[in-house]
């Protein structure tokens, strides 16, 4: 970063007021009867109610609209464990685009815990606070822990981004390049550099949108993962396959797709010319990717590629899902968010992808010719479509599926933002 951007960025989080995030009153308060009903006495009427009937909640409080980012720091972006109180910044951030994207409230929590059990106990003991639970930028493999049992603990929804918001994204974008280079889910080798939580997701929802297991080939920092090792945890055996391969010398030979969520200039030229024909490689290492896209197409003009990156065509960025993802979610008071709404928020992505680009995109790129193609296979984070396509799949899979406590909501698909 250079250092007029650094000094930006600092400026922008210090001016004129520290921070990203400041609370709004939705009700009067400017007379003694205002008062009276905000607080003493007339509040004790809706905590009568509560007490009564706990989902009165969401009729008398906020609750219904309030999502938590919560971390322990431990992951943070692509600069590690650096603590809670250095993750504030992001989490903020997080809880920027919810509100700017689906108008969601949003409340930041950094949790300072010893362990993975007291990081959960301090999450489940205030989950019922909110309508949601959105974990961020923790480590794996403790996250998959955390997550599955918060999932279970918490009366809300819970969804860690790093994992599902990434693969919900990769997935859809990555349907979307495989049918540009005419190939299927169903009969692709991929390789997967990176066995953390991103990749661990990445895999499974690729698996639920038919890709085949046998045919996906992941790597850690040691190498293939196979069934001959013995250093490796329960999640990473999920994935060990029974196989000669040792290196990804060995697994890129002959791949269709490359996805990497691992760290820069991990995949050479040489390797990326042995891929198959027409190869498809998601190369999402921020900010550096595991090729650079100026290497990757000076060896291989049969290429479709992605990053994490906003400088170059395709980027896979979480945007495009959490902030609908949760709206949706919300607006049926679903009980968890489960695959048949990750699986229809994948195709309500990937299908904008297809339909003609708005002007106000277009501009807001520089008036950049957008149509789908190998430079476009996922929609910019400011198409307006995302709201109303994207939160109306997921309320309806949430409905169909059985894990919304509320019908169909009447007043949707909601107006673009």
């Amino acid at each position: 970063m250079t250092e007029s951007l650094r000094q930006a960025a600092l400026d922008y989080h210090a001016l004129p007021t520290p921070g990203k995030l400041s609370v709004e009153l939705t009700t009067p308060a400017q007379t003694q009867e205002d008062l009276s009903l905000a607080y003493s006495p007339g509040v004790a009427e809706p905590v009568r109610e509560i007490a009564k009937d706990p989902e009165a909640a969401y009729l008398y409080t906020g609750k219904g609209n309030l999502v938590a980012v919560i971390s322990n720091g431990s992951a943070i972006l692509g600069l590690g464990n650096l603590g809670p109180l250095a993750s504030k910044p992001v989490m903020e951030g997080k809880s920027l685009l919810f509100k700017r994207f689906a108008d969601i409230n949003s409340v930041d929590i950094e949790v300072d815990a010893n362990s993975p059990e007291q990081f959960i106990q301090t999450v489940a003991a205030i989950a019922n606070t909110f309508g949601g639970i959105n974990l961020e930028d923790i480590k794996a493999p403790e996250c998959f822990h955390i997550e599955e049992a918060l999932i279970e603990r918490c009366p809300v929804p819970v969804f860690h981004d790093d994992q599902h918001g990434t693969a919900i994204v990769t997935v859809a974008g990555m349907l979307n390049a495989l049918e540009i280079q005419g190939k299927k889910i169903g009969e692709v080798r991929m390789v997967c550099l990176g066995a953390g939580a991103a990749a661990t997701a990445c895999c499974k929802l690729m698996l639920a949108a038919g890709a085949k297991k046998e045919q996906i080939t992941m790597l850690d920092s040691r190498g293939v993962i196979h069934s001959g090792r013995t250093d490796i945890n329960a999640y990473k055996g999920e994935w060990a396959r029974d196989t000669e391969m040792r290196t990804l010398d060995d697994a890129i030979e002959g791949a269709d797709v490359f996805l990497g969520v691992s760290g820069p200039d991990l995949l050479s030229a040489e390797q990326l010319k042995r891929m198959a024909d027409r190869p498809v490689v998601f190369a999402c290492s921020n900010p550096n990717p595991e090729i650079k896209p100026e290497l990757a197409h000076s060896v291989r003009d049969d290429l479709i590629m992605a990053t994490g990156r906003s400088d170059y065509p395709n980027q896979v960025n979480n945007v495009l899902c959490f902030p609908f993802i949760f709206r949706g979610a919300l607006d049926v008071r679903a009980a968890r968010i489960n695959e048949e709404m990750k699986l229809a928020a994948i195709e309500a992505i990937r299908k904008i992808a297809h339909l003609p680009v708005p002007d106000s995109v277009r501009e807001g790129y520089g008036g950049v010719e957008l149509s789908f193609g190998a430079d476009y296979i996922l929609p910019k984070p400011i198409d307006p479509r995302l709201l109303p396509e994207v939160a109306a799949a997921v309320a309806r899979a949430a409905v169909d599926s059985g894990a919304a406590r509320l019908p169909y909501p009447a007043h949707y698909p909601l107006a673009a933002k």
